[in-house]
């Protein structure tokens, strides 16, 4: 089997362990720790299972900024601030990947997509295929013909081809889909009135975001309930669409010191590892599953 590269969306394991997992799983000192605990199982599962030869785990070293609020300020702006006490775990969490023989990599201005995206360009350029680890949509547009995303909480992979069915367009054609529709979650303003099937029929048509408001005398005829409103809320707003493409499209070319040897597995400092599961509690069972990945390695 070739190489494969192993790229993990931290956030997305740490925020659902966070409010998943029973707040009373606390270190000695009476911290909480459940968001560290549900991730350090994740990647325990996920190193024991399929032992990559090649992972890197990206972190939102912000989670409420990034470049993309220099060119709109507004981006993310009506989210509440992460808690101090989720802040900390996640650097509990990188502190473990560090000692489980894991590159991990954060940056204050770009988001952990945009180091998932710049990593992803470079095993490509080295003829190697990734797997995406997430639940974030937005990382499907970085899929290739040789690559897989893998929802890994529902445990389900979609490779290339599979994308449009589940999602609604191609991975080539994401950005453009969600710059369409906008995104409330991220404060992504889109155009008013275009909603997923009315994103998906207009790419489909009309093949890129650019291509859309080329034809916009052309929306009224398609067949879709409303058209010649879109075509009317796509004039009012091409500015807001163009911006928002500026959002969703995720940056494949960040200054990141890394190199694709750099993503090689190590085997866990085991000693490293059992003192980080002294200070946060964790019991036997995490121990020895590091044990046997840590064993696997030297194998």
């Amino acid at each position: 089997m070739p190489p494969v590269l192993y790229l993990v969306d931290a956030s997305v394991f740490i925020f659902r362990a966070y409010y998943s997992v029973p707040v009373d799983i606390a270190d000695p000192q009476g911290n909480p720790v459940n968001a560290v605990h549900g991730f350090a199982r994740f990647l325990g599962d996920l190193l024991e299972r399929l032992s990559p030869r090649h992972i890197a785990v990206a972190f939102d070293e912000s989670l409420e900024q990034s470049y993309r609020n220099e060119i709109y300020p507004a981006y993310k702006a009506n989210r509440e601030p992460a808690p101090a006490e989720l802040k900390r775990q996640f650097g509990l969490c990188r502190e473990l990947v560090r000692a489980l023989g894991i590159a991990e990599f954060s940056s204050s201005r770009y988001e952990a997509d945009d180091i998932i995206g710049t990593l992803t360009t470079r095993a490509r350029a080295a003829g190697m295929p990734v797997i995406i680890a997430s639940r974030d949509k937005d990382l499907t547009q970085l899929v290739g013909a040789e690559d897989t995303y893998w929802d890994a909480v529902a445990d389900v992979r979609y490779r290339y081809g599979d994308i449009e069915e589940r999602f609604g367009v191609t991975p080539e054609r994401m950005a453009d889909f969600l710059a369409l529709m906008g995104d409330a979650v991220d404060n992504v303003p889109g155009v008013p009135g275009v909603g997923r099937k009315t994103a998906a029929t207009l790419l489909k048509h009309f093949d890129t975001l650019p291509g859309v408001f080329e034809n916009l005398a052309a929306i009224p005829k398609l067949k879709f309930r409303g058209a010649a409103f879109v075509a009317e809320s796509l004039r009012e707003h091409r500015e807001e669409a163009f911006l928002s493409r500026q959002l969703t499209g995720i940056a494949c070319d960040m200054p990141l010191e890394a190199e694709i040897v750099d993503l090689r597995r190590r085997t866990p400092d085991l000693a490293a590892v059992e003192s980080f599961y002294d200070s946060v509690g964790f019991g036997r069972m995490l121990r020895e599953q590091a044990r046997r990945v840590a064993d696997r390695c030297r194998v």
